[in-house]
This record gives structure tokens, C-alpha cells and sequence, in this order.
């Protein structure tokens, strides 16, 4: 028998503390592909899409996909663009299904709606009925609401954080969709929540405490019934009612037991809330690292955490850019800045040209520093387009659109119109800035960078700038978060 199957990939990490609105252009800017197109070009990279197509093929299923489409993190999802990421799904849905696999993130939030993925799923429900199994994959800093447990049976998320298992995970929940079309197995999903904005290192698993959660957790899945644990770090820079890391687990059998497993596995992040693996510098104080470093080893890497792009700040912010001018560092890459309007103004010069101009900081300065005036020659202008071959983007295609290379003193700063955080060095490479051949190389992101920085890197440190994803929580505004809340309380 072949199952006929509804598919769709919708994802946004919502900060709702960014004073920007994610709109359909914002999707465009990313990936907004229907059906075919969007097989083409995702249908065989570490995607989750992959994972699906190769487990349809496994099966003989009837696959109708009808869209795949993700926005850079940041503001909230306007009502219009949720309009156009879900009609077709919806209208879809009126047909009969075997089963509906969704490819979303958990931390949409729109400005009707807190729970994006919860409202896309209910809406779904709606169409189908109470018995038609639906599959959900989901990003490890999913805010996992309880509506979403109740309203999909199968809600698995990835297991790394850098995320390198995307296609793997897509495999895990499309085999447990298989199992349950057949009648094998009738899961639901439990779900654990502790009161706290993220787990300590925000689901890192490249070190800590993760780990052994994760190989505990795999352990558990051995067990009659238990068929997918899922640990959630959450995503905090979303003020909403069911912000928090939780742990879910796919099951059916013995409910109560299976809670256990759960509740034992989020009593362990709440015990451990206060241990950060990562140390949070000043700009000066990592101005003054780099001050001393000879690179021999290989560059060191600065990673600015609190302008992450991939977490909804703006990545304009100049705090450390200003320091590491301030302390004349050399042989150093720095971006990408997004400054849509910098990047025109040099895309009009030519290289070799020499330009002053204020750069960065324009969208809220108080958040990470305010415009930068500088004077530097510019080397390199054109379009965005990248295509990365590391971990995470290899062989997938992303644009900062109209984009260019500013050199000031010692740095070369990469200046870019479309926000990305920066995970693959062809990012830098692409524009003829060579990472592994600088003495400091200074980026924005979290943890991702990880993934294809640190076989370059002679050391790797972790920066604080004070932009909008500071670890600072106190300087944001909380006011739908359920309280007390840790570490806010």
C-alpha cells in the first residue's frame, strides 16, 4: 500500500524583542520554494526535506510537498507572510492524507499569535480530524508548547547543536509516521517544562552537560514504548507564556512511566541551570586578547554571541568592531555587519577606492553600539551569493545581497544588506577574505560557527557586545513571560 503523504517546511525563530516585523520579502530573502522547485533544490543536502524524500522512497510513499520556506531569525511574523507560508498547506489539507510530515522550528511567533506552530497545527486539525497521524521535526530551541504535543503525535528535534543532523532527524520521525500509518505503533508526546528563559548553555552539545542528557536519553529510547526523546534548550528572546526548555518524549504504553523519564531528564537542566560553559568577555577584553595573539597557532576567533543574526539581532552592532580598531588589531576579518545602506554606498566604488563613511548601528544603537565613522578602502563589491561546503550549509545556497568588503586599518570588515550569522567560512572566502589566513578573525554568531570555524581556529573565544541577544536578560523588557522565571527570578 502506498501512503499518500502532505509535507511542508515552514521555519522562523521569532525575537520578539526586534523591533523589525519578519514579512513574506524576509522569506524570499532565504527560501520560499513551491513543491517541485523546492525538491530541486533541497532534496538531497543534510535537510530535513532529504530525510523525508529518502524514507518516501523507502516506503513507496505518495509525496506531495507544497512548501519549504524559513526567514532569517527576527521580528515577529507578520499576518500577511503567515498567510502566504500556509494557504496552500491549508487548502491542501481538505483532501484525504495517510499522514502530514511538518518541517518547522517551534519559536514562531506572528503578531496575532504566540504560538505559530501551535496555531498551524491547530488550523490543520481543523481539516483533517482528530485521527489522521501527523509528524513534526523541530529545532533543539523550540519553545515547545503544550498545544503542540496535544495536537501532533510525533514531535522529534534535532539532537546537535551546532545542527548537523537535519536529515537524520527528518528519517527518525518519518519512520515513526510509517510505523503508525501501519498501525504498529499509537503514539503521543509527553512533555516536561521547567520555569527558565534556557538551559544553561542554551542546548550546546558539543561539550557539557548535553552529552550525557543526550546518551541517557537514547539509552531510554531502548525501552518498550519509548520511541523519540527530545531535549529542547529553548529560545529566550521570545516573550511569551510558554518560553522554556522542555524535554518531550514519543511514546505510547505507560504513560506515567514514560512522564518520568521525562521529568527526571528536565529536573537534571533545572539542577544544572548555573553552570555556563562559556565565559562572556567585554569587547575591551577581547580587544585586548587579540591585542596579544601572533595567530602561529591559527586565528583566533571571536564569536560576538549577543549580535547573532541567528537569533534575531540586528547584526549591525559596532561595539566590537570600534574596540578592535581602538586597539589597532591587524590581520583581521570581521562580519558580516548588515548595513543595507553602507553596502549600496560602496557597491557604487571601485575597489581600491578609498571612502569615509558611518557604518553599522543604525537600527537601535543602545543595542550593541551606534553607527561607526570610518575611512578605508574598499576591495571587493558585487552580489551576496554563497554557496557553503561545510557542516551545516554544504552544497546549500544563501545570499547577504548587495554586498561588500571595507578594509579599515587592519580589518577587513565584510558589509552585508540581508542578515546571516556566520557558520561556513565560504561566507568569508566567497568575497576574497581568507579566515584561515588571518591572525583574528571576529564573527557573528552563537554556536553554529563552531561547526566549520574551529578546525581553523588556534582558540576560540565568546563575546558580549550588549547587542540584542546579550545574555544580559535584565536589559530586555519581559512582560508575557510566566514569573518567577529563572534567571529573571
Amino acid at each position: 500500500m502506498s501512503f499518500r503523504i502532505l509535507s511542508a517546511e515552514i521555519a522562523h525563530e521569532t525575537n520578539t524583542f526586534n523591533i523589525v516585523p519578519t514579512t513574506l520579502q524576509a522569506f524570499r530573502d532565504r527560501y520560499f520554494l513551491k513543491g517541485a522547485q523546492a525538491i530541486g533544490a533541497r532534496g538531497d543536502q543534510n535537510t530535513e526535506l532529504a530525510g523525508l524524500l529518502d524514507t518516501g522512497r523507502d516506503y513507496g510513499w505518495d509525496i506531495t510537498h507544497v512548501i519549504s520556506a524559513a526567514a532569517g531569525p527576527g521580528g515577529v511574523v507578520t499576518r500577511d507572510a503567515f498567510a502566504a507560508l500556509t494557504d496552500d498547506l491549508f487548502a491542501a489539507a481538505e483532501s484525504d492524507w495517510d499522514g502530514i510530515f511538518l518541517m518547522l522550528h517551534g519559536a514562531m511567533v506572528t503578531d496575532f499569535c504566540q504560538d505559530g506552530e501551535g496555531e498551524i497545527l491547530r488550523r490543520l486539525r481543523a481539516k483533517v480530524g482528530p485521527d489522521v497521524p501527523i509528524a513534526v521535526t523541530l529545532d533543539p530551541h523550540a519553545n515547545v508548547s503544550e498545544e503542540m504535543c496535544e495536537l501532533a503525535q510525533i514531535l522529534v528535534s534535532y539532537t546537535t547543536y551546532p545542527h548537523l543532523d537535519f536529515r537524520a532527524t527528518a528519517r527518525r520521525a518519518a519512520e515513526l509516521l510509517q510505523r503508525t500509518m501501519t498501525g504498529d505503533i499509537g503514539p503521543i508526546t509527553l512533555r516536561a517544562h521547567r520555569p527558565m528563559l534556557e538551559e544553561a548553555n542554551g542546548g550546546r552539545t558539543d561539550m557539557g552537560p548535553m552529552i550525557a542528557r543526550h546518551a541517557q536519553a537514547r539509552a531510554f529510547e531502548m525501552r518498550k514504548g519509548v520511541y523519540a526523546i527530545s531535549i529542547n534548550g529553548a529560545f529566550p528572546c521570545a516573550d511569551i507564556a510558554q518560553v522554556g526548555p522542555t524535554v518531550l518524549i514519543t511514546c505510547d504504553g505507560n504513560t506515567i512511566g514514560h512522564q518520568a523519564i521525562a521529568e527526571e531528564l528536565a529536573d537534571d537542566i533545572w539542577a544544572r541551570r548555573h553552570e555556563a560553559l562559556n565565559t562572556y568577555l567585554t569587547c575591551a577584553e577581547a580587544a585586548e586578547i587579540a591585542s596579544s595573539w601572533n595567530g602561529s597557532a591559527g586565528p583566533l576567533v571571536i564569536a560576538d554571541y549577543a549580535d547573532n543574526p541567528g537569533s534575531g539581532a540586528y547584526g549591525d552592532g559596532t561595539n566590537l568592531l570600534a574596540a578592535l580598531l581602538e586597539a589597532g588589531i591587524d590581520d583581521c576579518c570581521f562580519g558580516p555587519l548588515v548595513d543595507p545602506k553602507a553596502a549600496a554606498f560602496l557597491h557604487d566604488k571601485t575597489p581600491g577606492e578609498q571612502v569615509t563613511l558611518d557604518i553599522g548601528g543604525a537600527t537601535a544603537p543602545s543595542f550593541g553600539g551606534g553607527p561607526l565613522p570610518v575611512t578605508g578602502t574598499v576591495k571587493w563589491v558585487g552580489g551576496g551569493r554563497v554557496v557553503g561546503n561545510g557542516p551545516m550549509l554544504g552544497g546549500l545556497e544563501r545570499s547577504f545581497g548587495t554586498t561588500a568588503v571595507l578594509q579599515v586599518a587592519g580589518i577587513d570588515i565584510l558589509v552585508v544588506s540581508i542578515a546571516h550569522q556566520m557558520l561556513d567560512v565560504m561566507q568569508f572566502e566567497t568575497f576574497g577574505i581568507s579566515p584561515a589566513k588571518k591572525s583574528v578573525v571576529a564573527l557573528k554568531s552563537m554556536q553554529h560557527f563552531r561547526a566549520a570555524f574551529t578546525p581553523i581556529a588556534g582558540r576560540i573565544i565568546v563575546c558580549d557586545s550588549g547587542a540584542l541577544c546579550t545574555l544580559n536578560y535584565a536589559s530586555l523588557n519581559y512582560r508575557n513571560v510566566p514569573r518567577p522565571i529563572f534567571p529573571l527570578d
